[in-house]
């Protein structure tokens, strides 16, 4: 007798049910996004605080940080904002764990990310200069947290993340909030971007 394949798909709180395997745009909702993000702590939860630092809180920042780069297109601003996305449903791995799982982690995150982008009227796959930029953001974002609530000292989130620049994090703060303000805050940036992408 032969055994059904494992189940490969997720129940939504929207009523999708998304394929992780073979996932597609029709499939993916913003609020299920907001909500999975907004309950998805960075650092496996290693942080100072009351709250959890969110993946949908360090979205934001990543958002932030992106836009005091230089000039950017609102479709710019919604693929940061969206870098992290696919974690709503695969969760947030320390790249160490990553490192461990190996390529295939990157294969899933890769085929949801698509997905994600064409959904909300992006390319399947940033450019080249756009994923340097967003990286570069997400590098700096990840030295704000390392250093003011993961528990690194300076040095060492240099050494990890390298140094950011005075002026690109001046009058940052990070902020811990419960999951419900996270989840509005990210709704309403995403609303915002896609207005001004669409218009």
């Amino acid at each position: 007798m032969r055994r059904a394949p494992p189940r490969a798909w997720q129940r939504m709180l929207s009523g999708r049910r998304l394929d992780l395997l073979d996932p597609t745009p029709v499939d993916i909702e913003i609020e299920d996004i907001a909500h999975g993000l907004a309950f998805v702590a960075r650092w496996n939860g290693q942080t100072r605080g009351d709250w959890p630092y969110s993946v949908a809180e360090h979205s934001l920042l990543v958002d932030e940080i992106f836009t005091r780069q230089g000039p950017a297109r609102p479709a710019e601003r919604l693929a940061a904002l969206l870098h992290d996305a696919p974690e709503y449903v695969i969760g947030d791995m320390i790249s160490p764990v990553k490192a461990a799982v190996g390529p295939d982690y990157g294969a899933l995150d890769d085929r949801l990310q698509a997905a994600i982008n064409l959904r909300f009227g992006l390319p399947a796959r940033p450019g080249a200069a756009l994923k340097r930029r967003i990286k570069r953001a997400d590098k700096v974002s990840a030295w704000l947290e390392a250093v003011h609530i993961a528990g690194f000292s300076e040095r060492e989130a240099d050494r990890f993340f390298g140094r950011p620049d005075a002026g690109l994090i001046a009058g940052l703060t990070l902020t811990l909030r419960p999951p419900a303000e996270v989840r509005a805050a990210f709704l309403a940036r995403h609303a915002e971007l896609m207005a001004a992408h669409d218009g």
